[in-house]
């Protein structure tokens, strides 16, 4: 239903609501994505949605993508699903739960372009509007559409800076003498147990079968300790990433770092590269290597492995745990963010919705693990 805006500057306006029309803009989406996005913009890549479509797009999801075109070309996309949730219709970014930040694909300076897009958004007859792990850099963000907008989680993802994190044979001087002098003895002992090699595959069949084992290794460490992730234990979860590895088209971004140990992997890196920025959404370990400290090496391995591809950043993404926060050289602030299109969606602000999904999540952290697993609802799409 396309929506002329003002006449001198030829915009449309419209909403593709099927996987045909999706697929059908994969080409100006590449272009626009090419020259517009920001490198934490990867998630709104086509080729991570289009995996994504194919895994997590439910019979009870519906694409909601606002697109502006101007003269023809494509010049903003507003990748949203449509959902019932909570009695409620929710716009909501396209990519959750594996999507780490939501944004819209637009260049800068388009502040107009967005608020046409958004007084589209409000034509479309739904309750709310949904960002969930909006940055505070992001374009959405930055135009300020969504001041007022009711606040859910808050968190922090921090990043570190490769130029100087990483040294010409491990950590480099910017960790202190003894951090360095304890990766070294680490390396040791973990060689002592057996000849120690590294894999880094191309996308394709091995890196399948690498990507499948990280997450086999995650849930099993989430297991031991006793932590419910329901989105990490759905198996779409696995079938994504295992997806995302395998695609050997050139455009998936995915890219494998392994740790072997007597030719078995122990620690393994899922991470996504964008325009000389790497983001770490998977960093699983053998449970049973747990005492080798094979966490922090795996970490250092990642970042050397990173900057050999060319980043220069490293973005570890949400939350800012304190493991993290020992290699971060800064942190952009990540929150949630709910805004009422309607009276039914102001009423459910009012009553709080933006703080129910984050109570119970904290609620269930304090349940013993036996209990939890039965407290925490099963894993649908976009929880």
């Amino acid at each position: 239903m396309p929506l002329a805006t003002r006449p001198d500057d030829a915009v449309t306006l419209d909403l593709v609501e099927d996987v045909a029309g999706f697929l059908a803009l994969r080409r100006d989406w590449e272009a626009l994505f090419e020259r517009s996005a920001a490198p934490s913009q990867l998630f709104q890549s086509h080729v991570f949605l289009r995996h994504w479509t194919t895994h997590y797009l439910s019979p009870d999801t519906r694409l909601s993508i606002v697109i502006a075109r101007r003269a023809g070309e494509l010049v903003m996309v507003w990748p949203l699903i449509r959902q019932r949730r909570y009695g409620l219709d929710t716009l909501r970014f396209m990519g959750v739960p594996v999507a780490q930040f939501g944004d819209v694909l637009v260049g800068d300076g388009e502040d107009a372009l967005l608020k046409a897009g958004w007084a589209f958004i409000q034509t479309l007859r739904a309750d709310l509007f949904e960002a969930r792990k909006l940055r505070a850099d992001s374009h959405l963000a930055l135009s300020r559409l969504l001041d007022g907008a009711a606040h859910g989680d808050r968190q922090e993802a921090p990043f570190a800076d490769l130029t100087r994190r990483v040294g010409e044979s491990g950590p480099s001087l910017a960790y202190t003498a003894r951090e360095r002098s304890n990766h070294r003895r680490r390396l040791r002992r973990l060689e002592e147990r057996g000849p120690v090699a590294y894999a880094m595959p191309p996308p394709g069949p091995d890196a399948a079968r690498l990507a499948a084992t990280a997450i086999a290794m995650k849930r099993a460490t989430l297991a031991r300790r006793g932590i419910v992730a329901p989105v990490i234990n759905d198996s779409r979860f696995g079938a994504f990433f295992t997806d995302l590895a395998a695609d050997a088209s050139g455009e998936a971004t995915l890219r494998i770092m392994c740790i072997l140990s007597d030719g078995a992997p122990i620690g393994i890196d899922l991470s996504f590269d964008c325009k000389g920025h790497s983001f770490a959404h998977v960093l699983a370990t053998d449970p049973d290597h747990e005492h080798d400290g094979i966490g922090k090496i795996l970490i250092h391995h990642s970042f050397a492995g990173a900057r050999a591809r060319g980043s220069t950043v490293f973005d570890l993404l949400a939350p800012a745990e304190p493991y993290k926060r020992e290699h971060a050289d800064g942190c952009v602030a990540v929150s949630d963010r709910l805004r009422p299109l309607s009276l039914k969606g102001r009423l459910a602000c009012h009553l709080g919705i933006q703080h129910w999904r984050p109570m119970l999540k904290s609620v269930v952290k304090r349940l013993p693990a036996g209990l939890s697993r039965h407290v925490m609802p099963a894993p649908r799409q976009g929880s």
